[in-house]
């Protein structure tokens, strides 16, 4: 999921919508997206807090021969995903009356406008694509790793083998 190329239709409404009809721009902002969101779902939702260092380590080791990045583009490409990682971690855990879907999505656009566009009626639209991902994300993640399954009388901080 994390690597998966974006939806087509998702990708011309993001070059449209905001990346000055970039096509390639607004999927490479779309796959950060997507890349980020793993990481931060993996950590979040999670059991086991080994599972977002595997997970990390699988995005470090497939982005370094990423056959979509071209060798001598690959140190720009990393920067840019560093960037946006942080970015959309800020995003991503911020709490406040705009959820972190929401500034996720806003965080979306600006990187694809180049900073120009971060709300407007683009933004549902943003924010629903994203949310999708955090979905695809989760369902990856437990395809991969198993159910989170809880006692109901016990918080995952009281789960043997957690701090």
């Amino acid at each position: 999921m994390a690597l998966a190329e974006p939806g087509e239709a998702d990708v011309l409404w993001l070059a449209d919508a905001a990346a000055a009809g970039d096509d390639d721009h607004a999927r490479w902002e779309l796959r950060y997206a997507r890349m980020a969101i793993a990481a931060f779902v993996a950590a979040r939702d999670a059991l086991d807090d080994r599972t977002a260092s595997e997970v990390d380590e699988m995005l470090r080791e497939a982005f370094a021969v990423d056959e979509r990045v071209a060798p001598d583009m690959r140190q720009l490409a990393w920067r840019q995903l560093a960037e946006r990682m942080q970015t959309y971690r800020d995003a991503f855990h911020a709490r406040g009356a705009a959820g972190g879907v929401e500034r996720m999505a806003r965080v979306l656009l600006s990187f694809s406008s180049g900073g120009a566009r971060s709300a407007g009626p683009p933004l549902s639209r943003a924010a629903s694509v994203l949310d999708r991902y955090v979905s695809e994300a989760n369902a990856a993640l437990v395809a991969a790793y198993g159910a989170a399954i809880l006692p109901d009388n016990v918080p995952p901080s009281a789960m043997p083998g957690r701090r």
